[in-house]
């Protein structure tokens, strides 16, 4: 393997079934390369984030391709992608629709935003539409409680949603457009839904 600023640079050869492309490559050596000299497999996560943008989801080839970059036993690998569940482990839809009904949501009535996506996609929790657009997956608390209801869409959030607007959410991403992210009701980040009432102008 070839050396960048000291530090031994991704390999050319890698175990078949995954490897980086070259743009992703470069961005890992660079993720590797903020670690001290020794500490290469603190770059785990960022690579397990590539691999994940690269490929849609993490396979066991590339958590060994990752594994063998970062000169760690595969377990190392296996053990951080199985425990966090932004990393996919199996193949999912173009969009990833992951419906949050942790307490303050499911307070909100997410219970409606969970009906209302089944209802329209026709599919259920670990499901993907038989198109290949989307996949429906319950996820806990992704910390936008005071926007309850909410949805994350591949990077984006969706939130102060109610039933008809979720299923307008998904309408758009089916047409190919693109949903501006963020509230849904006209609200500004997570101000008051009844609007500003400290640090007004004149006060």
């Amino acid at each position: 393997m070839s050396l960048a600023h000291g530090r031994p640079s991704i390999p050319d050869r890698q175990p078949v079934g995954f490897a980086f492309s070259d743009e992703n490559r470069a961005k890992a050596e660079a993720a590797i390369a903020k670690y001290p000299e020794g500490r290469r497999q603190s770059a785990v996560m960022p690579l397990l984030d590539l691999a994940q943008r690269q490929e849609g989801w993490v396979s066991v080839a590339a958590m060994d391709v990752i594994a063998d970059i970062l000169e760690v036993p595969a377990i190392r690998v296996y053990e951080v992608a199985t425990f966090y569940t932004m990393f996919n482990l199996e193949p999912v839809g173009e969009f990833l629709v992951q419906i949050c009904t942790t307490t303050p949501c499911m307070l909100r009535d997410s219970d409606a935003i969970v009906d209302a996506c089944r209802s329209h996609l026709g599919i259920d929790f670990g499901e993907t539409t038989t198109d290949g657009k989307f996949t429906l997956k319950e996820v806990e608390c992704l910390g936008a409680c005071v926007n309850a209801p909410m949805v994350q869409i591949n990077d984006d959030y969706y939130e102060d949603l109610d039933a008809a607007k979720a299923v307008g959410v998904l309408e758009t991403l089916a047409r190919g457009e693109t949903p501006v992210a963020g509230p849904q009701n006209g609200r500004r980040s997570s101000e008051p839904v009844s609007g500003a009432r400290t640090l007004r102008g004149g006060d």
